[in-house]
């Protein structure tokens, strides 16, 4: 095993990183507010800019279809849960047995324009479906995307723990459920600011290519002064 260390960089070109890691943080918790607001196009155009900055392998059609995938998976989840609510409330045992095959299929879409493995779309079927009911999402969740993650980096090895603790899937995983915890609790600057340094690893393995892609759709506004 070997342990991860961040290339040198100039003062200037790690501000831009930063500012590149805020930035895909930001647009996917807007993909999410947009989701949560009904506004489909807005969520994949959201979604998709930050599949054009983490799958460098991807040109910006792909990134699009592979965004898209997941709006659709989206959507489909939302179909399933209506479906099952009764007086307003969501029936954990109807959920249970629901079908959510066009879930999965989109999100298998998804894995195939990106080159994820195909473990991705079954586990995050899984995760949300278990979130829905109240059980054990977290762990399929980080699984999944310790899985996606290692597509973006193309490091088939990450978290590559370079110790003998070799359980669990890796901290930038973990940082995304809490993301989504705080989600949950509409927490969305708290969310912007944990999943920064999951999109810092990325920049920082992509680099250069990931700053010119990043320059050249620019910054975005605060997320919290424009949240519900």
């Amino acid at each position: 095993m070997t342990t991860r260390t961040p290339p040198s960089r100039d003062h200037g070109e790690s501000d831009r990183i930063e500012s590149a890691a805020a930035y895909m943080a930001d647009q996917l918790c807007r993909g999410f507010v947009h989701h949560d607001r009904r506004e489909r196009e807005a969520s994949a155009d959201a979604f998709a800019a930050v599949d054009r900055l983490q799958f460098a392998h991807l040109d910006a059609d792909e990134a699009r279809k592979a965004a898209v995938g997941y709006v659709d998976a989206l959507w489909a989840k939302d179909a399933v849960e209506e479906s099952c609510r009764e007086n307003g409330t969501l029936d954990p045992d109807a959920l249970a047995s629901a079908d959510w095959s066009r879930m999965r299929a989109a999100l298998e879409r998804r894995a195939t324009v990106a080159g994820i493995d195909p473990r991705y779309a079954e586990l995050t079927t899984e995760a949300w479906i278990e979130h829905k009911i109240g059980g054990d999402y977290w762990t399929p969740m980080m699984h999944a995307q310790m899985i996606e993650l290692r597509t973006a980096l193309q490091d088939s090895t990450y978290p590559d723990k370079p110790r003998h603790g070799q359980g669990g899937f890796g901290p930038e995983p973990t940082r995304y459920v809490l993301g989504n915890e705080l989600h949950d609790t509409r927490q969305w600057e708290q969310a912007r600011e944990t999943m920064t340094p999951y999109f810092r690893r990325i920049a920082e393995a992509h680099g250069d290519d990931l700053l010119t892609a990043y320059d050249a759709v620019g910054a975005s506004d605060s997320l919290v002064s424009d949240v519900d």
